[in-house]
């Protein structure tokens, strides 16, 4: 008499939730992909809004005729240059014309030429006229570029409103405002550019550098601009973590989320194969 044929029995290792998970975690890369183009180019269209296809013309300080006040700003700067080398106090106190002539007038400073101009320095905060280039839009190289990617730039002529402070021994602006005629930047963006770190193009100077290194503290005066060491004092940071962690928080918040939500698609994929498997069981 012929024996029963065994009822076959279902693989200790189901392939359908491996496959499954494999699946879902290609369509959360896709997902990621699709998003982060479509903010990417949401934000674009964003500052297409308040920036311009081209710079504005920034008014600059004309050396010619300028040599007693360049001799007399030279001399400022040693002395303070000697002050910072010894152990007591230093000050250096600048007013809004002869911050422009040092940009004119320094080496430097000539990244920020045509780019910056100190309009005043009023009780608590600088305003500044800029005209600072962004990338635009991503597209395709035209005929005769080279690369795979190309970018037609951006302008943000406008007028900035800081509060000038000292983070790490580096001077950086905290902004309080971007002012764009006839336009409204959004106070994302102004949060995502704060604190603008100007002088971070410095930290390596073999002047500049040591020099911020000793400032304790920097900050406006009877409407200048004054950097000062005191003897004694260790510099103290007068903007917080918070403040500069502000938008990689929110970029991680965004990836913690994805994530999550990965997390679960996958639980869900595991969990039905699960089932699937229990069910095909005798």
């Amino acid at each position: 008499m012929a024996q029963p044929t065994a009822k076959p029995q279902a693989s200790a290792r189901s392939p359908f939730a491996g496959c499954a998970i494999l699946i879902a975690a290609l369509l959360v890369m896709v997902f990621l992909i699709v998003f982060s183009v479509i903010t990417l180019f949401r934000q674009y269209a964003e500052i297409e809004k308040f920036t311009a296809a081209t710079p504005a013309a920034l008014e600059t300080t004309v050396l010619d005729g300028k040599e007693a006040d360049l001799n007399s700003l030279a001399e400022r700067i040693e002395r303070f240059r000697q002050e910072l080398a010894g152990e007591g106090d230093a000050t250096l106190v600048l007013d809004a014309e002869e911050m422009n002539l040092a940009i004119s007038a320094y080496e430097p400073f000539k990244d920020l030429r045509g780019t910056l101009h100190v309009r005043e320095i009023t009780a608590n905060t600088l305003r500044l006229e800029i005209a600072f280039p962004l990338n635009g839009k991503p597209r395709l190289p035209r005929e005769g570029e080279g690369g795979w990617i190309k970018s037609d730039p951006r302008y943000l002529n406008a007028t900035l409103v800081a509060r000038p402070v000292l983070l790490s021994r580096e001077p950086v602006l905290r902004i309080e405002s971007i002012e764009v005629p006839g336009a409204m930047v959004p106070a994302e963006f102004t949060e995502q550019m704060s604190p603008y770190r100007i002088a971070e193009r410095y930290l390596e100077h073999k002047a500049l550098g040591p020099a911020m290194a000793k400032l304790t503290r920097v900050g406006i005066k009877d409407g200048k601009l004054v950097f000062s060491r005191v003897a004694g004092q260790s510099p103290a940071d007068q903007i917080s973590d918070e403040q500069v962690d502000r938008m990689s928080g929110w970029f991680f918040t965004v990836l913690g989320v994805a994530a999550s939500l990965f997390l679960l698609f996958a639980a869900t994929v595991i969990f039905i194969g699960l089932r699937a498997k229990k069910h095909r069981q005798p």
